[in-house]
């Protein structure tokens, strides 16, 4: 009797694997090989994005603490301003050439860029030319601190400390001034009022073209993600509510 083979070939996972490693391997290739170029386009965005609309900045000193920390990264809008003018209260990243009469020294071209990346992604403090404070006064505007409040125009500036929700950590209590805030220009404060060198030490007033933007949330560490909103200047009590006109009724006849 003849005996017959029905064995069959095999079709397990031994005779896919050839076929299934071979159409991964150019896959493999191709992303590792587009890699570096979608690293390029990653950080020509992020240049664009930092140019023109948003900027990321790390904060390097107490100068506006409690509001914000050393090693806390801000958002800053760039575009805000060549929409409106500055307001008061609000806080702002600027650039000073000329800080405390500080000569910057030449920087190769790349590690200025690399620098310039860092700092707009908030992975590395900003250059040394940037601060951030809070707009005090405005153009044309004059200034003072008596007993460690701000007049503007001689009138007291309603500002409050932390504990009764205000942003002050303390007050600075060495009087400064009168200045007259120059056209075009800004009078910046840091919220540590006796640890912050500002417009009133050194800085000057600050001309709106070097102004970068207004800082309107933080975003690092996570645990302190808050906004950075509006601050309304109204003293206690000073409120006025418009009175609405009351009818009478007539008595019945």
């Amino acid at each position: 009797m003849t005996s017959t083979n029905t064995s069959r070939p095999s079709s397990g996972a031994e005779g896919q694997g050839e076929p299934q490693r071979a159409r991964r391997e150019p896959e493999r290739r191709g992303f590792f090989a587009e890699l570096p170029l979608l690293i390029g386009i990653a950080f020509v965005l992020a240049l664009l994005l930092k140019t023109f609309l948003v900027q990321a900045f790390f904060i390097p000193s107490a100068s506006m603490e409690p509001t914000l920390l050393i090693g806390d990264r801000v958002l800053v809008n760039k575009v805000v301003y060549k929409l409106r003018d500055p307001q008061r209260g609000e806080i702002v990243v600027f650039s000073d050439q000329d800080a405390f009469g500080v000569e910057q020294a030449p920087v190769n071209p790349l590690v200025r860029f690399v620098r310039s990346i860092g700092s707009g992604l908030g992975l590395a403090a900003p250059d040394e030319k940037d601060f951030i404070k809070r707009i005090m006064g405005l153009p044309g505007e004059t200034i003072e601190m008596r007993n460690g409040v701000v007049l503007v125009d001689g009138e007291p500036l309603p500002e409050a400390a932390t504990d009764k929700g205000g942003y002050l950590s303390s007050r600075d209590l060495n009087d400064f001034g009168p200045v007259t805030v120059p056209a075009g220009e800004y009078f910046m404060m840091g919220d540590n009022r006796p640890n912050s060198s500002d417009s009133r030490f050194g800085l000057g007033t600050i001309p709106r073209k070097d102004i970068v933007g207004r800082a309107f949330v933080t975003i690092w560490p996570v645990t302190r993600l808050s906004t950075l909103g509006n601050v309304s200047y109204v003293a206690a009590g000073a409120m006025v509510i418009p009175l609405l006109p009351v009818r009478r009724r007539r008595r019945a006849a």
